[in-house]
């Protein structure tokens, strides 16, 4: 019935063609998309769930260490089986550490996860000549430490008196404290390095050695950058962030020390930031208004810093910072700026400040002033301190000047 219909439809004179039935699919080109997600979607769950990667693809660090032979029966001075754990955050560090029979040296392979680079690392008591594989002698430890003056913490070695020796003293910068005894001096601190590798090169290189630097906790690598600065002659000191009166609007940043915590807890902090770097003459305040001036909780602080043979240095930032009265119930060496030179950072109001930081020192004997690294500070620094051997007042460093006052 319906080929007799279309023949009975189709015009005269035209011959019938055949059609051509279309194939309907059970789904649209939308549902075969989604289902093709979904798929997908099912595939990166199932790596997640059953691959066997707790870090879910961070760079790792994977080292074997062989235990050492075992010592006799019954001594107690024996080594404890090594335990290692590592993290890596950027290149990745993959190998195995290998016992030295010869000298218990233990090498790492690291290869740089974005180069490729490989690099064997010696640990223990390799011999200092042995070369990586790129022809670059292996990582030493810090230059003119006095292993004598750290503690293992559980962050890492910290500053303790020893034999005698006191950080203060061991890394002090060298100066003529008999010439400085006798006539005006200078102190100045430049604050605020270790972040910003370029601004803190420029603070070490650039001025000299006379000028302390004061290093915070934060950056990379500060221990690399201090060490740097203690190989061009510098004093280094450390500064230990501590709350603001703003705080958390204005927020020094991680283990801040807080007039909340109790004084374990803040101790606990310190030690956090004790450990990012070694071979600094004392500590002192990063930001901390608040802190500074609340005597309950810089009481203990500063009882641990003269325990571990530590300065203080107050960078003035509050009058009613606590911190000298509490130094000198504890014969802490310590000191106070007078002000900052470069808060207006212009050439013409340093040179000011610095015109009036030598007006101090004629009048007092000792002035100190506190700087960031921020260029034209650098710039008008390095210009000024050359004139002033003319003027007959010396540039010393900051424990010099700490001596000085407490011998005045």
């Amino acid at each position: 019935m319906a080929e007799a219909a279309d023949e009975l439809s189709t015009p005269l004179g035209q011959k019938t063609v055949g059609r051509t039935r279309r194939i309907r699919l059970p789904f649209t080109a939308m549902q075969a998309l989604a289902v093709l997600l979904g798929l997908v979607l099912v595939g990166f769950a199932g790596v997640a769930l059953f691959n066997d990667n707790p870090l879910g693809g961070e760079p790792i660090a994977r080292i074997t260490l062989r235990n050492p032979a075992p010592a006799a029966a019954g001594d107690k001075h024996a080594p404890a089986e090594p335990a290692v754990k590592s993290a890596a955050k950027g290149p990745a560090a993959v190998g195995d550490a290998k016992n030295d029979a010869k000298n218990d040296a233990k090498t790492v392979t690291i290869i740089d996860g974005s180069s490729g680079k490989r690099q064997d690392v010696v640990i223990g008591a390799g011999d200092p000549a042995e070369k990586t594989m790129d022809g670059d002698p292996p990582p030493l430890a810090m230059t003119g430490i006095d292993q004598r003056l750290l503690e293992k913490s559980r962050y890492g070695m910290i500053p303790v008196v020893a034999d005698g020796l006191k950080p203060f003293t061991v890394y002090a910068a060298e100066a003529d404290r008999a010439k400085a005894a006798r006539m005006p001096v200078v102190a100045i601190v430049v604050s605020g390095l270790g972040v910003g590798a370029a601004k803190t090169a420029d603070a070490i290189m650039k001025l000299p050695p006379a000028v302390t630097l004061a290093f915070t906790p934060y950056g990379a690598d500060p221990g690399k950058l201090a060490e740097r600065a203690r190989a061009q002659r510098h004093e280094i000191l450390l500064q230990i962030p501590m709350e603001p009166f703003d705080y958390p609007d204005n927020d020094p940043g991680p283990q801040t020390l807080l007039t909340t915590l109790s004084a374990e807890q803040n101790l606990d902090r310190l030690y956090w930031h004790l450990s990012r770097l070694q071979g600094y003459a004392g500590i002192a305040n990063f930001m901390g208004a608040r802190f500074v001036a609340t005597d309950p909780v810089m009481q203990p602080i500063v009882r641990e810093a003269a325990k571990r043979g530590l300065s203080f240095f107050d960078d003035g930032s509050t009058p009613r910072s606590v911190a000298q009265s509490l130094s000198a119930g504890q014969s802490l060496p310590f000191a106070k700026a007078d002000f900052a030179i470069d808060v207006v950072p212009t050439s013409a109001e340093i040179d000011r400040a610095l015109v009036k930081l030598e007006t101090i020192a004629k009048e007092r004997g000792t002035a100190v002033g506190v700087a960031s690294a921020l260029p034209v500070s650098i710039e008008r620094l390095g210009a000024w301190l050359k004139t002033l051997d003319s003027k007959g007042i010396m540039v010393v460093p900051l424990t010099t000047a700490m001596l000085k006052s407490k011998s005045g």
